[in-house]
């Protein structure tokens, strides 16, 4: 089995990279892969709405001045994804937005690829405006048919600097409370 974690931070290292990596330290002790992709700070475009995924059927996006196809194709062969995202005016970053139209119109127009995969949020705000963002994400994995896991609250963290969100003691179990989740679910789904 193998989970994916896409950071829509453009920080690697930050908050929202830290806190896919306690769900994966959760995860690795599972038995479960888990690989991290950095989109955050990367050149992604919105999604032009040109329909071409629809008419090739192909699984690719007609726009290839960035990486969105190899992240589908990664995402679409994992078992399970985390998508992680600053809160940015209460919302997503640019990139995980683009990310997530781009990747949804993919998925729909070839079959719903991405259905009964696995889903989950993680989200990282210096205050507030993160239960948006939160919905945001969930909106994604709820229309793409995804199956979503519970953890015991939201799955949010809040620090500013880099490693800020490691003092939240709630975020950082309620990330292990979601790794252990995610893992049952995960090992339920292949039994």
């Amino acid at each position: 089995m193998k989970v994916i974690g896409i950071s829509g931070s453009p920080r690697a290292g930050g908050n929202t990279e830290r806190m896919i990596r306690r769900v994966f330290s959760i995860l690795e002790k599972e038995g479960i892969d888990t690989e991290l992709i950095q989109i955050g700070g990367k050149p992604l475009r919105g999604c032009i709405a040109c329909r071409k995924c629809y008419e090739n059927k192909d699984q690719k996006c007609a726009v290839t001045t960035d990486d969105l196809n190899e992240y589908f194709q990664r995402i679409s062969q994992a078992d399970a994804i985390l998508l992680g995202s600053p809160t940015y005016f209460a919302d997503v970053s640019a990139e995980m937005k683009a990310f997530i139209d781009r990747c949804g119109m993919l998925a729909r127009a070839n079959g719903d690829v991405l259905q009964r995969k696995v889903g989950a949020a993680i989200v990282t705000a210096r205050r507030g405006g993160a239960i948006h963002t939160f919905d945001t994400i969930n909106h994604f994995f709820f229309i793409s048919q995804m199956i979503v896991p519970g953890s015991t609250y939201w799955n949010v963290g809040l620090g500013k600097a880099a490693g800020e969100v490691e003092n939240d003691e709630e975020g950082m179990a309620t990330m292990d409370t979601l790794g252990i989740n995610m893992a049952w679910l995960l090992k339920k789904i292949n039994q």
